[in-house]
């Protein structure tokens, strides 16, 4: 798609999850067109899916203690303490004095970085990522969310699924389109990192990627892993964890020891040495390919999971993020393969429950189908994020041919 002289695109996201999907429209812009100069402003943390593809960050923010949780508990006055304040003004005047020099805007999340996109004066494409109709059945946007969509600026109005992009329709936002989930285009599963076996059941283990609470919530995973293993053998389970790059991990090994598990050469090994969890880092498609379920403890990682066709468990931790009210919004968003066990931070019988559903699950012929319904319907197939991009550069060049 010709577009000359170079257009330049910015992004703005307001979390991990919607960094990410930043990233990968980014991908596909890069795929789509030659000679494009993209920039990100990525307002919760240091904007690492973009840094790993050599995006110029407009700001260098920092990771809070909230890690973007700020509106949950006490997590605002952490934050205020650590500098949100100040940091979210510098933020909001980058915005205002850079974003003026964009020719157009892509916000990637909910009100918050439409509220920077429409600071920066400049035609705006909106990927409502972070909500969706799937919640309640009817998506109730804010009045003010509403009114910023409405605004003639924004040129379009993207969503995460085709159902809650008819619903906004059929409430008269017409400039409201379902162009795919770009959190599906993941590289292809390796082989060579792990691959299926016959005669074993794999489960992926997936504790989220804000810390320290992710080590915590794995620390719950391997309590129920040996579970597992006393209630149906040893030698018939695999499990898998998909690690994140964090100096957090350092920690591991005295959080292991504590539930009866050791670290050796990036593989836990129980006390009992019957069991083995393997940590694999940047192997995340690769085990979910390899895995027959998933247990969960994570946002965008469960999506993708669903997204694979497969079933997943969720346990409820301490948060500030995997609370049960987060685990709760997911099964209403995602559909009915997600199961989340207990209203409370996970003990000894919600563990026995959750062991209990895992085997109920994997023994379920009619599960399979139902899981790939979920997949089509509440996540969608790959290739979202090049078509989001070509949406995007057909907008601006509309935009650049007529509008100013």
């Amino acid at each position: 798609m010709p577009l000359s002289p170079a257009p330049r695109i910015l992004l703005i996201s307001n979390g991990h999850g919607e960094d990410l999907n930043g990233g990968l429209i980014a991908d596909g812009l890069r795929q789509c067109a030659s000679g494009l100069q993209l920039a990100a402003l990525p307002i919760v943390g240091a904007g690492s899916a973009y840094g790993r593809r050599g995006l110029p960050l407009l700001f260098q923010g920092r990771t809070l203690p909230s890690g973007g949780m700020v509106y949950q508990g006490l997590n605002i006055w952490k934050d205020l303490a650590a500098g949100w304040l100040q940091q979210s003004l510098a933020q909001l005047w980058t915005a205002w004095r850079q974003g003026r020099h964009y020719d157009l805007v892509v916000s990637i999340g909910d009100h918050v970085p439409l509220i920077f996109a429409l600071l920066t004066g400049r035609p705006t494409v909106v990927f409502l990522v972070s909500t969706s109709s799937f919640y309640e059945g009817r998506l109730r946007l804010s009045a003010f969310t509403r009114w910023c969509c409405r605004r003639r600026r924004v040129r379009l109005v993207l969503t995460r699924d085709a159902f809650t992009a008819s619903d906004l329709q059929a409430q008269g936002l017409a400039k409201a389109l379902f162009r795919g989930y770009p959190i599906m285009d993941l590289p292809p599963p390796d082989p060579g990192q792990v691959s299926r076996q016959q005669g074993t059941r794999s489960l992926a283990l997936v504790p989220g990627s804000r810390f320290p609470e992710a080590l915590h919530n794995l620390v719950l995973m391997l309590r129920l892993c040996s579970q597992l293993g006393s209630l149906a053998g040893d030698g018939h389970w695999r499990f898998l964890v998909a690690v994140v790059e964090s100096p957090h991990w350092s920690e591991l090994e005295s959080l292991a020891a504590s539930v009866g598990w050791h670290l050796a050469d990036g593989v836990l090994h129980s006390d009992s040495g019957h069991l083995e969890v393997r940590l694999l880092q940047g192997a995340l498609p690769s085990i979910l390919a390899a895995s027959d379920l998933v247990v969960g403890m994570a946002g965008t990682a469960v999506e993708q999971a669903v997204g694979f066709g497969l079933p997943v468990v969720q346990l409820v931790g301490r948060g500030p993020q995997f609370s049960y009210a987060f685990a709760e919004s997911q099964m209403r968003l995602l559909g009915p393969t997600v199961h989340t066990v207990g209203r409370r931070p996970a003990e000894s019988g919600e563990l026995q429950e959750a062991a209990d559903l895992i085997l109920r699950l994997l023994a379920d012929a009619e599960l399979p189908a139902r899981c790939v319904q979920a997949a089509l319907e509440r996540v969608g197939p790959p290739g979202g994020s090049r078509r989001i991009a070509e949406t995007v550069l057909e907008t601006l060049a509309q935009g650049r041919s007529g509008l100013s």
